[in-house]
């Protein structure tokens, strides 16, 4: 008989994360199996719930709303700085942080002759995710 996933257990899947338009941002493809605990929190929540009840070699879809993946976008870490306060070479797509553990990060948006726009949101944050799943593993 086989065995559903109960929280606690550890799984593997393989899975292709897309935006609501389509755009794929990540993908197992080519790579191991994701490896986590179901119910455990080394994964966004809403992977981490959905894998629950699933049986080796079950596919599904699972749409995670932004308050159970990344978080809603808080124009709060959205900061404009003087360019003398950041390294010269920062440019649009750059991620800056100050190196040090748990340090957060901020991602170069905008940048004009002055001053930089800065975000310190998830790049994922206020997005709603949709991920094609495939358990792989229990155990």
């Amino acid at each position: 008989m086989t065995e559903a996933v109960k929280a606690g257990d550890m799984v593997s899947i393989n899975y292709v994360g897309k935006l609501e338009d389509g755009t794929v941002f990540d993908s197992t493809e080519g790579r191991d199996s994701f490896q986590f605990e179901a119910g455990g929190q080394g994964v966004i929540p809403g992977m981490s719930s959905a894998v629950v009840g699933m049986m080796v070699g079950d596919e599904k879809t699972v749409e995670i709303p932004p308050t159970e993946a990344y978080g809603d976008h808080n124009p709060e870490l959205v900061i404009r700085v003087a360019n003398d306060r950041l390294p010269e070479n920062a440019n649009v797509g750059d991620v800056l942080s100050d190196g040090s553990p748990n340090s957060p990060q901020w991602m170069v948006v905008e940048r004009t002759d002055a001053d930089t726009m800065l975000d310190g949101n998830h790049p994922l944050a206020g997005k709603t995710l949709i991920f094609d799943v495939t358990l792989v593993g229990i155990g």
